[in-house]
Formats: structure tokens, sequence, C-alpha cells
């Protein structure tokens, strides 16, 4: 059995491939060392002092995006008339942007939209990003932008399960996902 050739045992391949949780655990056991295969040879190396092994925090959940824009009214008007999402929460926050938190009816995530003019004018960019939400039908949803003055700018597009998804333009330039689930998808 030969020395790894790498020196410290963080910049090892194995040490890479095993993972720290891997050699954190042998070192809890007692262990010292990580063995492993390059080739024909069975090669060992040192673990680094368990000190190393500060477990990171990791997220739980998503709880909310932000969307910046120009006209918090109209944005909002749009949000709740358009798409049936309900305003949680309105306030100022310390440096002064006005923020506006809204859910779907479903949803525990919640968008933020903030207005903050000290910050300029927003411009947003085209396919930069967007919201994505369930629909039962977008058939019905269709009739229903009509009512509002409003159509899909693409789609209504039905994939090979069946899903189908379509997409509206919110105010700024924010476009918006529309997806009725196909049987058996996501």
């Amino acid at each position: 059995m030969k020395n790894c050739a790498v020196r410290k045992s963080v910049g090892c391949p194995a040490f890479r491939r095993a993972g720290p949780f891997a050699a954190e655990s042998r070192l809890k056991a007692g262990h010292r060392t990580l063995h492993h295969q390059i080739g024909d040879d069975l090669r060992i190396c040192t673990l680094p002092s368990a000190r190393y092994f500060v477990r990171m925090s990791k997220v739980t959940k998503l709880l909310h995006t932000r969307y910046r824009v120009n006209d918090l009214e109209r944005t909002i008007k749009f949000y709740r008339d358009v798409l049936g999402l309900k305003e949680i929460q309105r306030h100022k926050s310390p440096r002064g942007s006005e923020l506006v938190f809204l859910k779907a009816p479903e949803s525990d995530e919640q968008i933020e939209i903030c207005s903050f003019p000290a910050g300029g004018l927003v411009q947003v960019q085209p396919d930069l990003t967007h919201l994505a939400f369930e629909v039962d039908n977008l058939e019905e949803f269709g009739k229903h932008l009509a009512k509002h003055g409003l159509k899909y700018s693409d789609g209504p597009t039905t994939t090979s399960t069946g899903t189908v998804f379509a997409f509206i333009d919110a105010p700024e330039g924010y476009e918006i996902e529309l997806i009725q689930k196909g049987k058996g998808s996501y």
C-alpha cells in the first residue's frame, strides 16, 4: 500500500469523491486514514483533523422571490385581479423600499413586489426570468384574460406528457408562465 501522492487529503481526488461526511464518519469511528485505489495501486491518505469537519448549515425552504418594479400599484392590481393572488403584507423597509408580499392560494412561497425609486428605473431584459403558476384549465384562463383585455403572449403549447403551458406578460415586462398539468407530469 502506498501513501497518496497528494499531500493534503482535501486535495486528494478520492477524498473529494467520498465527501467530507464520509471522511468525518471514519474519524468518528477512530480511523485516521482513507483507503482508495488508483489503477492497480491501493493508496492511503491521512485524513485532516476533526476540526476541518464543521457542518455547514443548509437552507430548508424557499420563502419568497422578489421582483422590483416601477409602478407598484399597477403591478399589484395585475397579480391580484388577473392572477388571483392575495396580498399578505405591505410595509416600507428601513432603506425606503415599498414592499408588498403576495401569495397564490395553494402555495406557501410568497412573491415580494418592491418599489425602490431611489434605485433607478427598472428595465427587465427579455427572457431573463419568469414566475410559473399552475392553473386548472388554460382555455378557461384565456377567457378570463380576455375579460381583462389581455391574451397569451406565447402558447398554449402541449408537451408530450399532456402538460399545456402558455405565457402572459406582466407589467414591467416580467413573464408569467401558466401551466395546466397533464396526467403523470411533475
